[in-house]
């Protein structure tokens, strides 16, 4: 049987422009993906998940382009990580887009919201963009609703490749305040696929944070 072939990423010309712009100051990016991902973290003892597109496709089995990977760990597990990586890869904070390599010099993130991206060395291209989740006494907490905590096994799940991945209701409501075709085009594919617990609270979700939020038609 073949594979299903990926579809061409839909992107604006504004999208496209702050990309550029990005990899302009900061240089290239070539991502894993999530069995990257795996490799990456193996032998890693705290909590990870993948967010994002990738947790879409994951969730509805239909290939879709991706122009990086998105994975999280709860901001406490900063340490961890930097002990997990040791030498072999460099640890970045950006934060209102400064940038600051998290040594012993700066241990701590400027932001318990903000992003850790990871390379090699200075000369290789960054692999990975991790927004950090905030948590509340090792609780998972939802960076949109403060009200919504949880444990990390209630809002993500394990995918036949043994990936653990952030429920989609709840990458959707992530999404929501973005408005991309892909956005969109995620929105149909996972909406029928979603039992009705799902279906309610996204719906509730969406409707508090965006009430005029073109979404709610849809999942009326």
């Amino acid at each position: 049987m073949s594979t299903p072939e990926r579809e061409p990423l839909m992107r604006s010309e504004a999208e496209e422009a702050e990309d550029h712009y990005w990899e302009r100051l900061y240089g290239e990016y070539d991502c894993l993906d999530p069995a990257g991902m795996a490799d990456f973290f193996a032998g890693f003892e705290r909590p990870w998940w993948v967010v994002g597109g990738w947790a879409i496709e994951a969730f509805t089995g239909a290939p879709r382009e991706h122009e990086d990977v998105d994975v999280s760990i709860l901001t406490c597990d900063v340490p961890a990580l930097r002990a997990h990586v040791g030498t072999s890869w460099q640890l970045w904070n950006i934060a209102n887009g400064a940038l600051r390599p998290l040594i012993d010099r700066w241990p701590d993130v400027q932001d318990p919201e903000s992003q850790i991206w990871a390379r090699r060395d200075p000369g290789s291209p960054w692999v990975f963009d991790m927004p950090l989740t905030p948590d509340r006494d090792g609780l998972w907490t939802n960076k949109k609703l403060p009200d919504h905590v949880a444990k990390v096994e209630e809002v993500t799940w394990v995918a036949d490749d043994g990936i653990r991945y952030l429920n989609p209701e709840i990458v959707l409501m992530y999404k929501s305040r973005l408005d991309r075709v892909k956005d969109n085009r995620d929105l149909d594919r996972a909406w029928p696929l979603l039992d009705q617990p799902a279906r309610d609270w996204l719906r509730e979700a969406v409707a508090r944070l965006h009430p005029d939020h073109p979404w709610l038609a849809q999942m009326a």
